[in-house]
């Protein structure tokens, strides 16, 4: 394999940028896949991978071994300093994988879609990505506002569900939500139904804001149902990854046969 040992190639220079910047991750249409877990899910889901890289002196570990014997994209080593300086984790995986990011489907107007309404943090979107994927989601819709989908950071608490589900970016929810057929819900404890005591069934969007401003006011006013969760007295709300989840996966429990 090819070593890159100088901080001034063009490779790595490109790769800092792409694990540091949004612009450069979406001007390129690339992004980095850190550790041997996503690199194998997306060989497994065929998801295709331009090049691995590995950090120098890791080429013997067994997962790194196993992923470059099976040669489904060629590999390079990078020196220690520049691999640490592009994945920039406490305690190294030693793999990165270059992939592209696809261009995106057209919007759907049934099924169930889940809509993230300014909900900013990094491992929160990646969790729900996760949980959206498990729960059979069709299509997961970012807002303006909302953290980058394709962020390293986001692509890791994912855990392989971008290979999974659908993934639109950067959604104007209005004409989004006009031309979806079924039903838009969103949770509040403004006039809202018990999450238990509400038919979730049907073609549906869910949609979650931001833990401390909740959906927009143009999605709170487009929302035919309006979901309370029930909990503890004093207890005021969930982080949206576990509200979410719970939402979802009432949904699952209702669809469930018998």
């Amino acid at each position: 394999m090819d070593i890159i040992r100088s901080r001034q190639n063009p490779v790595v220079k490109h790769l800092i940028k792409l694990a540091e910047q949004r612009r450069e991750r979406h001007t390129s249409q690339q992004t980095l896949l850190v550790g041997t877990h996503l690199a194998a899910a997306a060989r497994d889901a065929g998801w295709p991978l331009q090049r691995l890289f590995v950090r120098e002196g890791s080429e013997q570990r067994a997962e790194i071994a196993r992923l470059l014997a099976a040669q489904f994209a060629p590999a390079t080593v990078l020196a220690v300093e520049l691999f640490d300086a592009i994945e920039q984790l406490p305690s190294t995986t030693g793999l990165l994988a270059l992939t592209g990011i696809p261009e995106p489907p057209a919007l759907r107007t049934d099924g169930c879609c889940l809509l993230l309404d300014g909900v900013q943090d990094p491992g929160n979107i990646g969790s729900i990505l996760r949980t959206a994927a498990a729960a059979r989601v069709d299509q997961v819709w970012l807002a303006l506002g909302a953290a980058d989908a394709w962020s390293p950071k986001v692509l890791r608490a994912a855990m392989g569900a971008h290979f999974v589900v659908p993934v639109i970016e950067r959604v104007d929810p209005q004409p989004a939500l006009a031309a979806f057929i079924g039903r838009v819900a969103i949770t509040t404890l403004a006039q809202a139904s018990d999450l238990y005591e509400t038919d979730l069934r049907g073609d549906l969007v869910l949609a979650m804001g931001s833990e401390g401003a909740g959906v927009s006011d143009a999605v709170f006013q487009r929302a035919d149902v309006r979901l309370r969760i029930p909990m503890h007295p004093g207890v005021e709300s969930l982080n949206v990854g576990a509200a979410t989840a719970v939402c979802l996966y009432e949904r699952v429990r209702q669809l469930r046969p018998g």
